[in-house]
């Protein structure tokens, strides 16, 4: 079965075909970053003018890319939930006219299930029942998956996506948009026990997360700094941060593993790309006798591939959508 997907939750205009949710015959992905860095984060009217100015050019070549026409997909899946409102809109907008135009069934697709799903792509081997950290700029989630459409969120940001954490963080020592990759970078060169940061908990919720303090610290730290005329090495900064907040997600996911019984573990979502959370998850789940699945660096951030994938198993359980379709900004993934 041969899917058509589109992506355009943020400021990724995506699409893709995908085989049986496992081939990846053709991706694309018009970023646009670019114009954003002028700004230091996402304008959303600009994102939606460009995903309506991009999207066409963008679905014509993956599906140039798959040697295909638009005849010859089994379906139509776009994301509908959550994300920009006006960047779902034009995608829903788009693939309810290519569907009904084509008379190709339409596959409503959640945005953090496709980041789940972009593990099938690599990992074959991975069937549910699991659990997965999704860590991006707009979402933070500890989730069971029970299987191929069913999820149970366990933990979940209280305040603060950590992706969002990275881009503040970024933006208060000097780095462009979009900010993860260059703490990233910095981190490697600095001394991640330079500063002790704190480590916010939620009383009552030992899954949930809360980053807008460890953020709050980092931005206090570097104006108490620069106030008091003290040098300092932003590099350091960046390590003591990365380390604090991967110490975080690990250990909360972690502890979610074990006292569920979990020995599969999957991570998911933009942050997954960062060296230091990768490395330590890694580390942690050897000691611990647990299977970690991660995503190739190319299926961490928004794509339409993932789309596609996640959109097959809704396919097989019978999850459509009609003309009815409509965006929707802010969408629990246990009410898909």
């Amino acid at each position: 079965m041969k899917i058509l997907a589109i992506e355009s939750s943020c400021d990724e205009t995506a699409a893709a075909v995908v085989e049986d949710g496992k081939i990846i015959l053709s991706s694309v992905i018009s970023s646009q970053i670019e114009e954003h860095k002028l700004y230091g984060g996402v304008v959303p009217e600009i994102a939606s003018r460009r995903h309506s100015e991009n999207i066409l050019g963008v679905v014509d070549e993956a599906l140039k890319k798959a040697d295909m026409e638009l005849s010859d997909v089994d379906a139509v899946a776009v994301t509908y939930a959550p994300g920009l409102i006006g960047a779902l809109l034009v995608g829903v907008s788009f693939a309810k006219g290519l569907s009904m135009s084509a008379e190709k069934p339409l596959i409503p697709v959640h945005h953090i299930a496709g980041h789940i799903a972009a593990n099938y792509l690599a990992h074959e081997e991975l069937k549910p029942p699991y659990l997965c950290l999704v860590a991006s700029g707009g979402h933070s989630h500890i989730v069971e998956v029970l299987n191929y459409t069913e999820f149970k969120v366990i933990g979940r940001t209280r305040d603060d996506a950590a992706g969002e954490c990275f881009d503040k963080v970024a933006r208060i020592l000097g780095f462009p948009y979009p900010g993860g990759i260059h703490v990233d970078n910095a981190a490697k060169l600095g001394n991640p026990d330079a500063y002790k940061l704190p480590r916010p908990s939620v009383n009552g919720s030992p899954y949930d997360f809360s980053f807008s303090g460890l953020k709050t610290a980092v931005i206090n730290l570097v104006h108490n700094l620069e106030q008091k005329n003290l040098t300092f090495d932003k590099n350091d900064i960046a390590a003591s941060f990365q380390k604090t907040i991967a110490e975080i997600l690990v250990e909360k996911t972690l502890n979610a593993a074990k006292e569920k019984g979990y020995t599969n573990v999957a991570i998911a979502g933009g942050v997954s790309a960062n060296s230091g959370v990768r490395t330590l998850l890694q580390s942690e789940c050897t000691r611990n006798n647990i299977t970690l699945f991660m995503p190739p660096l190319s299926l961490c951030g928004d794509n339409a591939a993932m789309i596609g994938c996640q959109a097959y198993y809704n396919f097989l359980s019978g999850i459509r959508a009609d003309e009815s379709l409509n965006a929707i900004a802010t969408l629990s993934l246990e009410n898909i």
